[in-house]
Formats: structure tokens, sequence, C-alpha cells
């Protein structure tokens, strides 16, 4: 059967064809590089910007210059990276060049400069068509370099470099290559000699109750000496005269100062007030504390300051009962603590750089310097077990703090699942100098209609069972801040005036708040002190009175 249509009409198409390929492709900020490289062309080439991913230069940028940018993409964990020849940066526009304007000869040693000055990198190359800022046809070239997991990639000058942000850092620290030769398998940095005096710089007891846990799970004989059993985990070595000789990983387990080779061992605990994390006149820490020591004891510490700060709420249940529940689990956050100390970077020009703890109202973030160690990464994090720091590690399974595979991850995401609460985050986000960022997030909406426990003491299932949404939420506002008024209820609940003193007013009739004034109550007259507070037999504070005691 065939439709007929108005002369001069268009039919309309009998099936929609939907591009679905076009709704797969990721934002190009999540682009690694090897899809950047899949999918290169001159629109991508337009839209990305010098990253942690990407490095444009000049056609004529070539030679050893260019071969240092090999080296560092090789160096750089995880993936490598990026370089477009014939682009310029973002500052001059990020308009093409083009590679055109090269001779043949100039051509063939630009795409020959990786085997040429940086024999060492693996990499492939091919030309992509642009156009020019003369509004030419042209051609850029595009390296894909890729992460040498297997050893540190040189120059052929000797020289290496990596990636720092958006710069071509040139490593001369000897500390810094070994602990990138570390990072590849080369050497072990932690195997390093820590330079500290044996045994006065080590806490001796602390040593002597690992000593006895590692013979009693190794069965080994009761008569092999301190140094033996520590030589035994790989903990130093013994000279020929038969001195011990701690490592650097003896000493982030039991020096009474790891600072002096690691001024970077230690943590920074910061708790702020709200969501977000201020600077000058806003800067917003209520907490502010610097932790140091040696490994084991920065984990207590900070497991217990963390104790101290995570508040415990308690929801009601269906039979309006309150059950305790706590803002995050302990096997999580201790967890991530105990991995950040574990599996952090302590050379690598992070020596100098501790640990963060940071707690906001609505998370927890642990940020603890270093790249994630070598073949792990946000994807596999929880099925990965590639220590960075092997013989700390395996020193702390000795001393309870560790289990020594990879269910560290997995116990973090499973005891937060457990609580209902969001999947923690894994990332590694670019910035001055790497870090590995762990986020627990909490309910803070939820939380908004649940008692605090301190305040269930104080209200009792009887009356918390007919309470309204409001009121517990106001409960819980004068729990946490010591008091409320009338305006910061107006706030919080987005109620008038009168509204808000008529809750206020129903919660001191139910017994649960006293109200407390500094001027007698008169009609139409406002006491701008007066606040109503939880009922409490602390003092009332001078010159003021509870309005409704006889």
């Amino acid at each position: 059967m065939t439709s007929e249509f108005p002369k001069g009409a268009t039919p309309l198409p009998t099936q929609l064809e939907f591009d679905f390929e076009s709704f797969r492709v990721p934002l190009r900020q999540l682009l690694n590089p090897d899809e950047i490289y899949e999918r290169v062309d001159e629109s991508l080439l337009r839209m990305l910007e010098e990253d942690n991913r990407i490095e444009r230069k000049k056609s004529h940028f070539s030679g050893e210059s260019l071969g240092a940018y090999f080296s560092m993409w090789a160096n750089t964990c995880p993936g490598g990276g990026i370089i477009v020849s014939g682009q310029f940066d973002q500052k001059l526009g990020g308009g093409f060049e083009g590679c055109e304007c090269l001779s043949p000869d100039e051509l063939n040693r630009l795409e020959a400069c990786g085997r040429t000055y940086c024999p060492d990198a693996n990499y492939v190359s091919k030309r992509v068509s642009v156009t020019n800022v003369q509004g030419k046809p042209d051609f850029v070239v595009v390296f894909r370099v890729q992460y040498k997991e297997q050893n540190l990639v040189r120059t052929t000058a000797g020289k290496v470099f990596r990636r720092v942000a958006d710069q071509c850092i040139e490593v001369k620290d000897s500390n810094e290559i070994r602990e990138l030769q570390a990072d590849k398998g080369e050497i072990r940095f932690e195997q390093q000699p820590s330079g500290l005096t044996w045994p006065d710089a080590f806490e001796q007891d602390s040593i002597a109750k690992f000593v006895a846990a590692v013979k009693l799970r190794r069965k080994l004989d009761e008569n092999q000496t301190t140094a033996e059993v520590l030589t035994h985990r790989r903990l130093g070595t013994r000279s020929s005269k038969g001195v011990f000789i701690p490592n650097i990983a003896c000493a982030l387990l039991f020096a009474k100062d790891p600072q002096e080779i690691a001024p970077g061992c230690k943590i920074r605990f910061q708790r702020f007030e709200g969501e977000k994390e201020g600077t000058g006149a806003t800067y917003n820490a209520v907490k502010d504390e610097i932790v140091e020591g040696n490994v084991p004891s920065l984990i207590v510490q900070v497991a217990s300051i963390l104790e101290s700060q995570l508040r415990t709420f308690s929801p009601l249940d269906a039979k309006g009962k309150f059950y305790p529940v706590p803002e995050y689990p302990k096997l999580a956050w201790y967890e991530a603590v105990v991995n950040a100390c574990v599996h952090r970077s302590y050379g690598n020009g992070m020596r100098n750089i501790p640990i963060f703890v940071k707690m906001f109202d609505d998370r927890l973030e642990i940020d603890s310097p270093g790249p994630f160690p070598p073949h792990v990464n946000p994807e596999n994090i929880y099925t990965m077990h590639a220590p960075r720091n092997p013989q700390l590690m395996d020193a702390m399974f000795y001393m309870d703090h560790v289990k020594c595979a990879n269910e560290g991850t997995r116990r973090i995401r499973d005891t937060m699942a457990g609580m209902s609460l969001p999947m923690p985050e894994f990332s590694q986000p670019a910035r001055g100098y790497t870090i590995v960022k762990v986020i627990l997030r909490n309910h803070i909406k939820q939380r908004r209609a649940w008692i605090d426990k301190d305040v269930s003491t104080i209200v009792t299932e009887a009356i918390t069972a007919g309470l309204s949404e409001d009121e517990i939420r106001i409960i819980n506002w004068a729990a946490e801040h010591r008091k409320v008024t009338i305006s910061d209820t107006n706030r919080l609940l987005q109620l008038n005036w009168v509204q808000a003193r008529g809750l206020l007013h129903e919660l001191v009739q139910k017994r649960i708040f006293q109200y407390i004034r500094f001027r007698p109550l008169e009609k139409d007259v406002r006491d701008p002190e007066a606040y109503f507070r939880l009922r409490s037999s602390d003092p009332i504070p001078e010159g003021g009175f509870d309005q409704f005691l006889p």
C-alpha cells in the first residue's frame, strides 16, 4: 500500500534511527591515554588541554629535548601519556602549527626521536589530519608512550624524568630515583639502610614484642637473637662482623624518631565545620592536630582521635526504640588509615609530605602521598594485591594491624555497605603532587531525622514516638550546638517566626527544652539573649533564668 502525500510534501520516515554509539562515548576528561590515542582526531585534540595525560609540542621541538618527554611518560604511573607534535599549548590558543612545514629528513628524525634519544621507552605513533592556523590542510604526529613497569627509563644522556601535574620534571635526587626504581620493582626502597644508630635509636620494647610474635607464629627457635629474627623478616642485614644494620622499613616501624629519615612520617588530622575546607579568613577547622611517631604509633594515635570525633546516632526503629549507629564503621576508617600508612610513598619527593585525615560534616577524607602502587588502580583495587612497601606490611601483620591480603579494601567496601552507606571512593586526583585519596561518605541528610545518642537519654521513648520530624531535627540541632533560638529554628525549618516560637514552646511544654531568658517575659518585648536548650542540670549562665521554673 502506498501513502499519498500532497504535492511537494516530504514523506515522514517510517523508522527513526538513533546513533547509540555516541551515547557510549565517555567524557573527554575521563578518557585514558589509550582511549585518546584510539579516538584521536582534530576535534578531540582541540578539546583536550595539557594535563596528566597529554603534552603538546611545536613541530621543531625534537632531539634530546623531546626525548625527555618519552622518559617522562614511560616513568609516569599508571598509564604513561600522549605527545602531540605540531600543536600549540593552550596559552597560545591550542591551534595547530602542523608538521607539513618539516622537511622529509626532519619528519623522519621527529618520528624516530623516541628510539634515538630514549630507546628504552615503548611507544607507537601516527599522523593525524588537522587544519593549521593558516586554515590549510596539515597534520600532526601523535605519540602514545606506555608506562614501563619493569624498569626506570632514562634518556641516552642518562637523565630521568617524571610528570608532576602538567610539568616535565627531571629527577636528580638519588632518593627519588631509588623510589621510582622501587615502584617498578628494580630495587626495594624500604630495603635501603636507614642510617640510624642501632640499637639506641630504636624502641626496644616494641621490637621485643614483635620478635616474640614472629617466633610464636613462625615457630622459630626461642634461642634466636633479636638481630636474627629482624634479619629473617628482612628488616635489616648483618655486617661481616655480625653487627645488625636496620633498613628503612625497620626505622618506619620501630625508630624513636623516624622523621630523621622521613620527615613526612606523620599524620595531620583536621576537622572542618561544614562540608567545605575554607582558607584565609574563612578557614573553618575546629580541630587541627599533627600526630608524629613511627607507623604503629601513628595508627594508634589517630584511631584514638578519630573515635573521639566521630558521632554515634540513634535512629528509631519500627517499635519506637533507639538503636545506636556509628557515623562510619570502625573497620572501614581504621583500614583506610592503615592502608594510607603502609602503602604511601616515603621517598620519591614525598618524604616531607604527611598523610592528611580530613573530617567534614558529610565525609571523611584520607590523603596518602604517592600514586597507587604498581598495577593497582581504582578499577581493580578490590582484587589486586601489590603493596608498595611489602616488608613494612609483612611486619604489620605480626603486629595485628593488617591481614597481608587484598581484603583491606574489600573490608572497607563491605562494612560501608553493611551500614547502607555509600561505597568508598578511591582516586588519584591531579594536583601539585600525587596522592591517593580515599573518601568515606556518611548519611548526613538522613541523619537530620535521627535522634542523637545524647538526646535519647533525655527524650523518653513514649514522647519520642509522637515527635514530628521538625521536632526531631530541632532537638538534634540543640544537642549539637548546645542551644537553639527562634531564629535558628526559622532558618533550619523554614518556618515563620510565630511558627518557630510555637514549636519551641511545645518542646518546653513536653519538658524536653528549657527556655532560658535574661529579662522578664513581656508582651511585644523580645530578649535578644534568650535561647532554648535541652533540659539539663547544668547551671544557668549568670543573669539568666528558666522562664518556666516556679
